[in-house]
């Protein structure tokens, strides 16, 4: 049994990130200094972070890899029963995820040289990993479908006009789409995601699907995060963001492995990401940044640094941790 499921790891290590950007292989092997990258991010917030990375550090050549954290949780378990760890850097939303991998020693406790200028969400911060932007989640409507915004979580569970037309990410693949079903769940409870499912809310395959579902018309409404929503409406979509006063607020944590291969590069990476050229590309992406020195776009609506740290809904990482499998399975049996 244990040979087939790690015969099961093995496989989903070649293939889970068939589909990644990045340089290639034979461009590593050819360069002295190289970055190897796993995050969840999409293009349209990584890239020019990337790309502005390597102008400063022309001599780096970067392998960034994408894919959902429920399969990148999976890729590394299997790396590491290989025995060989292939990333350096990881950059996720699902923070139960960091402390569980600090738990295990995996991370390298590393503060970056401009933390002093960060916002910082995590009050027992150790430097094992670092808030690298303050996501939000909130109500994105397809402005066809939906004449009138909603104000409140819960005219999604009781209004006709969402009835088999709301959809939720699957929490078992989106970091972000579980700490959105954690924090509700710690606001609401239980009942207030009963009440959505009796409104004939739908579990969606992912974040961007989700997302596109809506753009399409195939839902009127999504749990929908920033950045994939302002892409989506930067390209034409007639879609609409909308934050009730409970917020969703999902720190994004970056990380470096302990075992990373480019241990000094990766260092070099978090700073830079952490920088005031990077966060400006994180807010103008449409999403929060984690410093204060960066200019917000009026376009997408988005509350200020200060505002989604002090109102975001409070969560203990360490207990949602704890209770992980037990969320995704009852959302999951929920939502079957």
């Amino acid at each position: 049994m244990l040979k087939k499921v790690f015969a099961l790891l093995m496989l989903l290590s070649l293939t889970i990130f068939a589909g990644g950007c990045g340089d290639n292989q034979t461009q590593n092997q050819a360069n002295g200094q190289k970055l190897v990258i796993y995050t969840s991010m999409k293009e349209s917030l990584i890239g020019g972070i990337i790309e502005g990375f390597k102008k400063q550090n022309p001599g780096v050549v970067v392998d960034y890899q994408s894919a959902g954290a429920g399969k990148i949780m999976a890729k590394l378990e299997a790396e590491r029963q290989s025995g060989q760890l292939l990333a350096d850097v990881i950059w996720t939303s699902e923070v139960p995820d960091f402390y569980e991998m600090k738990e295990q020693g995996m991370l390298e406790q590393y503060q970056p040289s401009n933390f002093s200028e960060l916002l910082n969400p995590f009050e027992d911060y150790d430097g094992s990993f670092t808030a690298a932007r303050l996501g939000t989640l909130g109500i994105v409507i397809n402005t066809d479908k939906v004449k009138t915004a909603p104000t409140t979580w819960d005219e999604i569970a009781t209004n006709a006009t969402y009835k088999d037309s709301f959809g939720i990410a699957d929490p078992a693949l989106s970091g972000t789409a579980f700490m959105s079903v954690a924090l509700l769940e710690k606001q609401f409870g239980w009942n207030y995601l009963e009440r959505l499912r009796g409104n004939g809310a739908i579990k969606s395959k992912g974040s961007g699907r989700v997302i596109d579902d809506t753009a399409t018309g195939e839902l009127s409404a999504c749990l929908g995060v920033d950045y994939i929503t302002a892409a989506k409406i930067d390209k034409g979509s007639n879609l609409q963001m909308v934050y009730p006063k409970e917020l969703l607020m999902v720190p994004s944590p970056v990380a470096i492995f302990k075992d990373a291969p480019n241990k000094d590069v990766a260092k070099k990476f978090v700073d830079y990401l952490l920088t005031q050229e990077a966060q400006q590309m994180v807010a103008n992406a449409g999403t929060v940044p984690v410093r204060r020195d960066v200019k917000m776009p009026e376009k997408y609506n988005l509350p200020m640094p200060e505002v989604a740290l002090d109102t975001g809904i409070k969560i203990d990482y360490t207990e949602v941790m704890a209770n992980k499998e037990e969320i995704i399975q009852k959302f999951s049996e929920l939502f079957k």
